[in-house]
């Protein structure tokens, strides 16, 4: 008896070309399903924000205005698209379309502070820091969106931001519960590597807002119901 009588026979293998041929196939079929769900994501970011977006001048007037957090530089200094965001909002209030300024950004170590060196942007050109509001854990636009909305009680807002992230904040300010209208800066377009940047990051970043949207997951971090934007807007 040999030993193919034993084991029996030999399953052949699969040729390095048929292989390949197999591999091609799936990484074409992923490529594609992963196009497919940004260029869904991207459909239902336009779909929901239509309509939403305004500038300075035609915006309707809301209680407060939304200042999604951006990078705050060694020192404490906002960033140059951080600041053209603080600028927007500072106008915004000036010109009583405002009552209030939520500032929500990342505070997770405390050598690195967005909503503190936001408030101190905003009382050095004038707005009373008793109209700002922190909020120390936006750490991505959903969970500003998510956290406006259930932990300071807004109900109506205007989201700044710049212009290529301006679609999804409203997108996700709306499907969270904020009646959100947005007004958009490209005053820093003159930064043309970042600018370009985040209008490609943009396509990624729709796909997790539309996953995040789907798994209505909870922000990093909840807590307890804060009373300051009522504050500020009853008091102004």
């Amino acid at each position: 008896m040999t030993e193919s009588d034993i084991l029996g026979p030999v399953p052949k293998l699969p040729s390095p070309r048929a292989v390949l041929n197999r591999l091609v196939t799936v990484g074409a079929l992923s490529a594609t399903l992963v196009v497919s769900a940004i260029a869904g994501a991207d459909h239902w970011v336009r779909v929901t924000a239509e309509d939403h977006v305004h500038d300075l001048g035609s915006v309707p007037p809301a209680p407060v205005a939304l200042v999604l957090g951006a990078q705050v530089l060694p020192g404490g200094q906002p960033s140059a698209f951080l600041a053209a965001r603080l600028e927007t909002a500072r106008q915004l209030y000036r010109a009583g379309k405002v009552k209030a300024i939520l500032v929500s950004g990342d505070h997770a170590d405390w050598d690195y502070d967005e909503p503190g060196a936001m408030l101190v942007w905003l009382v050095a050109r004038g707005v009373p820091a008793s109209q700002v509001i922190l909020d120390h854990a936006g750490f991505d636009t959903y969970d500003s969106c998510s956290r406006a909305h259930r932990i300071f009680g807004v109900n109506r807002a205007i989201v700044v931001t710049q212009d290529f992230h301006l679609q999804r904040a409203v997108a996700l300010c709306r499907t969270l519960g904020v009646d959100a209208t947005g007004v958009g800066d490209d005053s820093v377009r003159v930064y043309r590597p970042q600018w370009l940047r985040g209008e490609v990051r943009e396509h990624g970043a729709a796909l997790k807002a539309a996953l995040d949207v789907l798994s209505q997951r909870d922000p990093v971090f909840l807590g307890r119901r804060e009373t300051g934007v009522d504050a500020a807007v009853s008091d102004s």
